[in-house]
């Protein structure tokens, strides 16, 4: 699909520095697809945000050992 984008020559003048002034339609491409994949996550975030709850966890004492039990499949009581 075609789209009619109004941008200001200061803003085209870094695309072409970047991209070239033939590539410039990928790079706008390429741009967009980044910001809507930062709005996707954000959305993720926003809607699990407070999901974990305040009281003490089992990986609060050491978390990278936990991650690691994690990787492995076990759970605490089978690492003592």
């Amino acid at each position: 699909m075609r789209l009619h984008v109004h941008i200001d020559d200061a803003l085209i003048a870094r695309v072409d520095e970047i991209a070239g002034p033939r590539a410039r339609s990928e790079f706008v491409r390429t741009a967009i697809r980044a910001a809507l994949e930062r709005h996707r996550r954000w959305d993720l975030i926003e809607r699990v945000a407070g999901t974990v709850s305040a009281r003490p966890h089992e990986w609060d004492a050491d978390p990278a050992a936990w991650v690691r039990l994690q990787r492995r499949g076990g759970s605490r009581s089978d690492d003592a």
